[in-house]
């Protein structure tokens, strides 16, 4: 086997099929795939979800061929994969993989999804390929030990576009030497920058869309015969050197193929159960595990203590975080999260509401929430928090979550997925409709992709009788 990584991914991935995916792994990721795709369905009813169907809608010029989760419209294959994977990851619910710092399934799904109906492929196929998409993403993000976010690069979008890449080449059945193409080119396209977190902006939902839609066009351009690089990850202006500079030094690219086919990380994704940036639930949890002791007491000050790792995500710039000014700074806010928590003993899709976030009393224990290191958090293993509420009356209130919820060691269950997936699609669809999507999902192997895109292409409303 070649020392260059993009030949083993290929070597791997060429050979890949879906008899050599244990059980357990499989039911997993269809879990996994149900999850997202309740997400996609609760996100249709948001502004965002609206606004940004009418521009892919001009984009594609009146074109179909693939449908839109929840929206009732086809869509090119590209656009529509943007559009479903906009629609999973736009309300920051979708899973994640601690160790990669990466949302695989919200870049990955979509594009396999989409190329499956294209290709008339088999559920069993669709299946293979967001295993492979997922497996071979989650590596790639690992290798960089969490640097990527580091110097502003949003690994979902940067790393999630070769894990797309090599599903697109599973289901477009290429040539061994031409996975290795696709992967060069998907280089070049490959994107994602962090600056959202600065003003709340949206460009975060599109980075995973635009991960699979640059996918498929490297893979196609690959096919075709279009040569790309080799070294595409540890050339001198690979993946990790051009965007991790002096970090790069820093990164194991053992981690890039190790284990694969014997170790597999779909196990290890977290679910979320909390709608924000997954830095912030152990700290969520921790103030709404304190709401009851504090019952409305004066509060001095209120410190949270976190990795090191995730303070610019969540925690800078301080006067932002405290008083967020848009939903997507509300998720990404530990002041606000650990404010919510505390008042209100949880943190729901309600938490971005306008109403919430702008609310005077939440604002004002926002405000006293100071962001400290935590050195002995076992980052990014796990997005570990503590809270420590300082009251007037001189009361101390403190609860520490080392392992967030729903990572390994903490994971949440197929029946507590199943529950939350409920939740979100009755936010647009009845539960008759629900239930013949979950039906589909859990039984994908036995169905085809275009069966399941076109229930799930169904116009979403709000008539849950």
């Amino acid at each position: 086997m070649s020392s260059l990584i993009s030949e083993q991914l290929a070597e791997f991935g060429h050979g890949f099929r879906l008899d050599s995916v244990p059980a357990e792994v499989r039911q997993r990721a269809a879990h996994l795939m149900l999850d997202a795709l309740g997400i996609a369905l609760a996100s249709t009813q948001y502004d965002f979800a609206r606004q940004s169907l009418a521009a892919f809608q001009e984009l594609g010029g009146g074109a179909g061929g693939v449908p839109v989760i929840g929206c009732g419209v086809q869509l090119p294959v590209r656009d529509a994969i943007a559009m479903n994977a906009l629609l999973i990851h736009g309300l920051d619910y979708d899973d994640t993989h601690p160790r990669a710092v990466l949302h695989a399934t919200t870049s990955v799904l979509p594009a396999a999804l989409g190329l499956a109906v294209q290709r008339q492929a088999s559920g069993r196929d669709l299946l293979a390929a967001y295993v492979l998409g997922v497996e071979t993403a989650i590596r790639l993000g690992a290798a960089a030990h969490g640097a990527f976010h580091q110097v502003g690069f949003h690994p979902t979008g940067l790393i999630g576009t070769f894990g797309c890449t090599l599903a697109a080449a599973h289901l477009m059945k290429l040539g061994k030497a031409q996975w290795v193409d696709a992967q060069g080119i998907a280089l070049s396209l490959a994107s994602g920058s962090l600056e959202f977190l600065q003003d709340g902006a949206w460009t975060k939902r599109l980075h995973p869309g635009w991960a699979g839609s640059s996918a498929v066009t490297a893979a196609t351009l690959a096919k075709h015969g279009f040569v790309g690089p080799r070294a595409t990850y540890e050339g001198r202006f690979g993946l990790y050197n051009s965007h991790l500079g002096a970090l790069a030094e820093g990164c194991d690219l053992n981690i890039a193929t190790e284990g694969l086919g014997s170790v597999w990380e779909t196990l290890n994704i977290a679910i979320k159960p909390i709608p924000a940036c997954h830095f912030t639930h152990a700290c969520a949890d921790a103030a709404s595990s304190l709401h009851a002791q504090w019952q409305g007491a004066a509060v001095k000050r209120i410190v949270a203590r976190l990795p090191e790792g995730v303070m610019k995500t969540v925690c800078e710039p301080i006067d932002n975080k405290r008083q967020p000014a848009n939903a997507y700074e509300a998720q990404f806010s530990i002041p606000y999260s650990v404010a919510t928590g505390l008042r209100f003993g949880s943190f729901t899709l309600d938490a971005l509401e306008p109403s919430a976030y702008t609310d005077a009393q939440t604002c004002a224990l926002a405000a006293k929430v100071i962001c400290e290191i935590d050195p002995d958090a076992d980052f990014p293993r796990y997005y570990g928090g503590e809270v420590i509420v300082e009251l007037e009356d001189g009361r101390v209130l403190r609860h520490h979550e080392p392992i967030n919820r729903g990572a390994p060691g903490r994971p949440i269950s197929h029946a507590d997925i199943i529950d939350k997936f409920q939740d979100n699609a009755a936010r647009a669809v009845s539960r008759t409709h629900a239930d013949a999507i979950l039906n589909a999902v859990l039984n994908l192997e036995q169905h085809s992709a275009a069966s399941l895109a076109q229930l799930l292409g169904v116009k979403a409303q709000l008539d849950n009788t």
